[in-house]
């Protein structure tokens, strides 16, 4: 997860719009592969390939990479999104994750569903986020990586907060502020652990078999 930067260009209410963050080269690689994708299977043809790619790596902001791929991709599958409108769930399970702008002040409703938001490649807009949350009956689930602070000053009746976020953040560190209501369900947060990684003995030894 990363957060907009705090130096010039100034807008208005001093913070940027979601697509006039700047643009990371992970964001340039993620669009670029994409358009790659597209070109192999026809959809694009080598000259537009080259076209769009071009203006990919010379991109500054969000908003400038998340146009390469509008016409290639449905909402939910594009590579960045700087759509910020809220998640809204009943009855149903809901999942936001990737690489997404999280706004200052975001909601999430979760009525007899289960929503989950996955912040662990997100982009803050600003370094303190207030979630509202609206949860009956259901559960929201918000993942966040190491050194993220998460508080959860929001109501419970005949509900649950838990956190399972890990206790290291940095006095200064991106701070989660989960505010709303919970009742007959659950708000969780938490921190996964990253993917075991095999150890080099027996990766070495598979690799000798025939």
């Amino acid at each position: 997860m990363s957060h907009g930067p705090s130096g010039p260009p100034s807008y208005a209410g001093g913070t940027p719009r979601p697509d006039q963050l700047r643009a990371a080269d992970s964001d340039r690689e993620r669009i670029v592969a994409v358009l790659s994708d597209a070109a192999a299977d026809g959809r694009l043809t080598p000259d537009e390939l080259e076209e769009r790619a071009t203006l990919a790596y010379s991109a500054r902001t969000l908003g400038e990479l998340s146009g390469l791929t509008a016409d290639l991709l449905p909402p939910e599958e594009q590579p960045l999104r700087t759509d910020t409108r809220p998640v809204l769930a009943f009855f149903r399970t809901e999942r936001k994750e990737g690489r997404w702008v999280v706004p200052p002040h975001y909601s999430a409703t979760a009525l007899c569903a289960n929503v989950t938001l996955d912040l662990r490649d997100a982009v803050l807009q600003t370094g303190h986020i207030r979630l509202q949350a609206t949860v009956v009956g259901g559960t929201l689930t918000l993942l966040v990586p190491q050194g993220v602070k998460v508080l959860m000053p929001a109501s419970s009746f005949l509900g649950s907060k838990k956190s399972q976020v890990a206790g290291d953040a940095r006095p200064d560190a991106p701070t989660i502020e989960i505010t709303g209501f919970v009742s007959m369900g659950t708000i969780i947060a938490k921190t996964p652990k990253p993917p075991k990684q095999p150890r080099l003995g027996g990766l070495l030894r598979r690799r000798s078999l025939p």
